[in-house]
């Protein structure tokens, strides 16, 4: 089931920040997630019996018992449930709610709940709004790129690393739904204020390309926020659509994943078929191949940097295996754990890990991350252009 390797949820996050990592930095009110039943990114399909088995070393009975006790006590069986999964020790285990993974579900069609605004760390420490979606709630109320975040909720945002924002911003499972309000506390130059957002329904296209110059050689810009559905198909048309002479600058950067499957799509993009990378599913050894047909001539660079996970980091990783690509940037995040769902008593899903991924090359990707060939900071996207110039790509 490799459409499930994007969520992070490292140990000591709340939930909330589990749920909105696929558009991490990027949609920082997003979620994503995979439906029952699924591919497991060969095409073939799992059914929910299938996944069931999924829980691996936490017996399933002992996740359903705990459930019924504290659902017979007047508590919430989700919460006991994700304690189960938390002592098995599976840095990336999670249980979710039926709304949560409602949300999920709708995220992966690329549509989630939120105030319709991206934001990453500065090179100063500082959150700042990267990006405001034209018409959401934020651009409604006057938010801007640059703005500096200095609040949710009456909350400091500070030196909080960026995944707990995205928790607040987000809000719990009582307060994330459409309809209700977030307050921040921004700042533009020596202005301060702080303004209340209404979070709506909101759709994002998780694919946009761009051209870098106005010859008929220039480069085209490709920058893939998340793999959701559709995701690898658009990075196609945007490559078959290009200029025959001009190269491509793949932006990876800030891309939390998605749908592997998405991934294998988009690869096929650059490669004329081939192995994209390896897998196992409770030892079991399995692989992805690419589609034959990619342009294989055409220069490429991406683009990456610390928000580069999972599926992005799988695509990154077998075009540079396979040395379809020079990579700019600075090391991905390490994220290689292949994860399956459950659904559990309740309507509540877990899902724990049961394999990892490895690049063409052999290379396990969990907690290393990739390297990219060529060292580059928040300059990364200039460096790429000049490295893309050299291959021959425009400019």
């Amino acid at each position: 089931m490799l459409g499930r390797t994007y969520h992070v949820k490292p140990r000591g996050l709340c939930r909330g920040a589990a749920l909105t990592l696929v558009f991490a930095s990027v949609l920082v009110t997003a979620a994503a997630t995979g439906s029952l039943p699924r591919e497991d990114g060969t095409g073939t399909e799992i059914n929910a019996r299938s996944v069931s088995s999924a829980l691996g070393s936490v017996d399933r009975e002992e996740i359903a018992d705990a459930i019924a006790e504290a659902e017979a006590a007047g508590k919430s069986g989700t919460d006991a449930a994700e304690e189960v999964v938390s002592r098995s020790g599976d840095r990336w285990g999670a249980v979710y709610d039926e709304r949560e993974y409602e949300e999920f579900e709708q995220a992966l069609d690329g549509s989630y709940t939120g105030v319709g605004i991206s934001a990453r760390r500065s090179a100063r420490g500082e959150v700042t709004v990267s990006g405001v979606q034209p018409g959401g709630p934020a651009d409604r109320a006057g938010v801007r790129k640059g703005d500096l975040l200095r609040t949710v909720d009456g909350r400091t945002v500070g030196r909080r690393p960026v995944a707990e924002v995205v928790a607040l911003l987000r809000g719990d499972r009582t307060k994330a739904a459409e309809g209700s309000t977030v307050v921040l506390g921004l700042s533009r130059g020596s202005r301060s204020w702080t303004t209340t957002l209404r979070r709506a329904r909101l759709s994002v296209d998780p694919v946009s390309v761009r051209r870098l110059g106005r010859s008929p050689s220039s480069a085209v810009l490709i920058k893939v926020a998340a793999f959701t559905k559709g995701s690898g198909t658009e990075v196609r048309d945007a490559v078959d659509g290009a200029p025959g002479d001009a190269g491509i600058l793949l932006d990876l950067r800030a891309n939390a994943g998605g749908l592997v499957s998405e991934a294998v799509t988009a690869s096929s993009a650059f490669l004329d078929g081939g192995l994209v990378a390896t897998y196992d599913v409770h030892g079991e050894e399995r692989a992805l191949y690419a589609e034959p047909g990619g342009d294989t001539g055409r220069p490429l660079v991406v683009l990456v940097d610390g928000g580069t996970m999972s599926a992005a980091e799988l695509l990154t990783g077998a075009l540079q295996d396979r040395g379809r690509a020079v990579t700019v940037g600075s090391r991905t995040y390490g994220k290689g754990a292949v994860q399956m769902p459950s659904k559990l008593p309740g309507g509540s899903v877990a899902e724990l890990t049961v394999g990892h991924y490895r690049t063409p090359a052999g290379r396990s990707v969990e907690g290393s991350g990739i390297t990219p060939d060529v060292g580059a900071g928040p300059e990364a996207q200039e460096r790429g252009e000049t490295v893309l110039s050299g291959l021959g790509g425009g400019s």
